[in-house]
């Protein structure tokens, strides 16, 4: 299997993606805002529907797509400042129609496919590097803004006390959901990169309990259903993406089980 060299990329892609999602995914999972995930994976479809319609790169116009988003969401969000949750509800339709109006006209169904269900073993030179750079840059900005966001996750109140401002926190920190998630649909698909978002930072808060633990437990688990998938998908010639969700998916239905007996 790693004599071919587009497994090799599928493997560092598939580790590079599979550390990113977790350190954004346990503050999403924590904030409960999961809803975010999934707004944000439809964006980037229309973002890609959009690059073949006009012609840029479809993994460029998916970041686009997904910054805009965040945007967007916040703007309603400000807008109705009772009612947040309907600004996902909005910009998810939104990108749903875009994503159904510029596929009409791309005349690509497979290229968009491979955004819709993941195509990590036929990522492309510029792909591959455009990964490394733009990951590298989400983890120095985590990296940057870490205890500020774990403080405010966990003690809002402290967090203004010390003079954390939480609004310019949240945007920063949404932008980097929104480049991690972007990244993400060209490997397990724009439909199920939500889920991997989340999954594993549940089955590791089903085993430990601290912030940290719960952090490097999901790294592992997200690792796990990354290698597992691939390996699967390539020997039995299956979706690579689709194969390493359902692993994610009976993993956490296991832990839940194995949880619930032992307590």
């Amino acid at each position: 299997m790693f004599e071919f060299e587009f497994m090799q990329r599928a493997f560092i892609v598939g580790s590079i993606l599979a550390i990113l999602l977790p350190l954004v995914g346990l503050p999403v999972t924590l904030k409960r805002l999961s809803q975010m995930g999934d707004t944000l994976a439809h964006a980037s479809l229309a973002g890609v529907a959009a690059g073949l319609c006009f012609g840029f790169h479809p993994l460029l116009g998916s970041v686009i797509a997904c910054i805009i988003g965040v945007l967007s969401v916040q703007a309603i969000s400000d807008k109705l400042p009772a009612y947040q949750e309907i600004s996902t509800v909005v910009v998810l339709a939104f990108a749903i129609g875009c994503a159904g109006i510029f596929t009409g006209f791309a005349g690509n169904g497979a290229q968009v496919t491979s955004f819709l269900f993941g195509s990590i073993v036929t990522i492309s030179d510029t792909e591959f590097y455009l990964v490394i750079v733009i990951s590298a840059l989400v983890c120095i900005a985590y990296r940057i803004i870490a205890t500020r966001l774990y403080l405010a996750t966990f003690d809002s109140v402290a967090a203004q006390f010390l003079g954390i401002n939480e609004r310019v926190l949240a945007f920063v920190f949404s932008l980097l959901v929104a480049a991690s998630i972007s990244l993400a649909a060209k490997t397990i698909g724009s439909l199920i990169v939500s889920s991997l978002l989340v999954i594993p930072t549940l089955c590791a808060m089903q085993l430990f309990r601290t912030y940290r633990s719960v952090l490097l437990g999901g790294i592992a688990f997200s690792l796990a259903f990354v290698y597992c998938g691939l390996c699967i998908s390539y020997y039995g010639n299956l979706k690579p993406g689709s194969v390493i969700v359902l692993l994610a998916v009976v993993v956490l239905v296991i832990t839940l089980v194995l949880k619930r007996k032992l307590s």
